[in-house]
């Protein structure tokens, strides 16, 4: 059960194909069957109201562990179309980890037909252009402001929708995010659409290809005034997706390695849990520029028990 605190201060669309549904669906039940809820805490998911600029009238929910006081790092948990914020809360490992680590996590809904989120729109793959980006950087400065996260600790994660809006906020705020774990999604701009419909059937049947330079032009041009230090990123993907086709994880890496400006080629590669193939770019270390996990056997069901904490050292959050 959630709790909804009113804010200190005063302050549609749907999927064109039935994969679209259906691979929000399947996240939900396997979450059901591996994972279930966080353990028992006396803290509590609170709906938070009235948190600033939302243009696409987002939800927002906040997860503040025992004990996480001012300066604590924040996670942004995007979920999956046809999910909620309270839905990803109960459903992955990120809350039992912020337990664990005392870090804040923001939980954004989507509330138009679907449940999906904007990656698709013009104005949500440039800086400040509107719809879901605004809305889930307008939580961010809020837990910084109200909780007293710290704004250089400032990391996200997601799933399919979610996994998509990983890349599309790392591309949008380069100067907010430290780094991002995009669990099943595309590149940045690949799914966008000129047509209104919000689904890019090209992008999500594997069939849009571009040069390493090509995908990281799409980022750079989301914010082009930006010349600072890049997030990092973290990318899984099952080889047998067929929702959002495992050609993408390539696309994917090639984009990232451009932006970060490193090599297409591995420093490093090994299989941390079976059925698992973790390539590493740049940096053979945890904290690699960039991080690429494969799935073996595996369709659009990610992240699975264990993959939460893999992100987590990624970001650095099991530190001090």
């Amino acid at each position: 059960m959630t709790t909804r605190a009113a804010p200190p201060r005063a302050a549609a669309r749907r999927p064109r194909t039935l994969a679209a549904v259906l691979f929000g669906a399947v996240l939900p039940l396997l979450a059901a069957l591996f994972l279930g809820a966080p353990p028992a805490s006396a803290a509590t998911l609170t709906e938070v109201t009235g948190f600033g600029d939302n243009p696409s009238n987002l939800r927002m929910h906040v997860y503040v562990p025992d004990g996480a006081g001012a300066g604590a790092p924040l996670l942004v948990a995007v979920h999956y179309c046809t999910g909620s914020g309270p839905a990803f809360y109960s459903g992955t490992e990120f809350a039992a980890l912020a337990d664990r680590y005392g870090f804040l996590v923001v939980y954004p809904s989507a509330t138009r037909s679907g449940q999906c989120f904007d990656v698709s729109t013009s104005q949500a793959l440039r800086r400040g252009g509107g719809s879901d980006p605004v809305g889930i950087m307008s939580m961010v400065t809020y837990a910084e402001d109200t909780y007293g996260a710290d704004p250089d600790r400032v990391y996200v994660t997601g799933a399919s929708s979610g996994g998509m809006m990983t890349n599309v906020l790392l591309g949008d705020y380069p100067d907010v995010f430290q780094a991002g774990a995009a669990f099943m999604g595309v590149p940045f701009g690949c799914f966008a659409t000129d047509d209104g419909s919000g689904w890019n059937s090209t992008c999500s049947g594997g069939q849009l290809t571009h040069t390493a330079g090509e995908w990281g032009d799409l980022v750079r041009a989301a914010d082009p005034g930006y010349g600072g230090p890049r997030p990092r990123m973290q990318l899984w993907h099952g080889t047998a997706d067929t929702t959002l086709d495992y050609a993408n994880f390539g696309e994917e890496i090639k984009q990232w390695t451009d932006v970060l400006g490193v090599g297409q080629m591995p420093v490093s590669s090994d299989a941390p849990q079976q059925g698992w193939t973790r390539t590493r770019y740049g940096d053979p270390g945890d904290r690699a520029p960039v991080e690429a996990v494969s799935v073996q056997g595996v369709g659009h069901s990610l992240p699975q028990p264990g993959m939460a904490a893999r992100a987590i050292t990624f970001f650095g959050l099991d530190q001090p």
